[in-house]
């Protein structure tokens, strides 16, 4: 699998609620976060913000961490809450303290840098105890929506990864294209 980033051109596109939600609900997002007690988290390819706006009222600060410049662009134009400040950067090499991150999160974005680097980094980034919720698209998907089932991870590739470096894993399912991980930092 290959390193790609969601075509800045098509950025519209991941504001449409009706589609998102039906994917991840900002619900199942924000709670393991709330459970954790998470003030301070990441975005992981925050893209426009879409999620990122869910989470900002229930945290002190988030990190909208992005590789492409372009996306926080997009952001800005729409709008970005007091409490969000926009970092450019790849998730195997954050900008961040080690255990500076009560949690962090990512919404179909970890085939984009789903990495044994990028896993490591998160180990370092989030204190012990805290939260890393991770939705995806599934290998077990038809590829009807998202991207080619051939750049996808099924849940078990992500929950081995994430053990490896200490995670441990709270859930885990897969659902008909997606999955959904929530871990603990070590």
């Amino acid at each position: 699998m290959g390193f790609h980033t969601f075509d800045v051109e098509r950025a519209d596109r991941l504001e449409r609620p009706e589609v998102r939600y039906r994917w991840v609900s900002a619900e199942e997002l924000i709670g393991p976060l709330v459970a954790a007690d998470a003030g301070v988290v990441a975005d992981l390819g925050s893209g426009t913000g879409f999620y990122t706006d869910d989470v900002a009222p229930h945290v002190e600060r988030v990190y909208g961490v992005d590789v492409q410049t372009e996306m926080h662009d997009r952001y800005r134009e729409k709008g970005v809450p007091e409490n969000v400040e926009l970092v450019a950067s790849d998730v195997s090499d954050l900008p961040f303290a080690d255990d500076e991150l009560d949690g962090a999160f990512s919404t179909m974005t970890y085939h984009e840098f789903a990495s044994d680097a990028a896993v490591a980094e998160l180990a370092r980034v989030i204190r012990s105890g805290g939260a890393l919720v991770t939705f995806d698209w599934t290998a077990d998907g038809d590829g009807a929506d998202g991207p080619p089932v051939d750049e996808r991870f099924a849940a078990a590739d992500a929950v081995s990864a994430l053990e490896r470096e200490g995670f441990e894993v709270v859930s885990d399912s897969t659902r008909t294209e997606t999955f959904a991980v929530v871990a603990r930092a070590p």
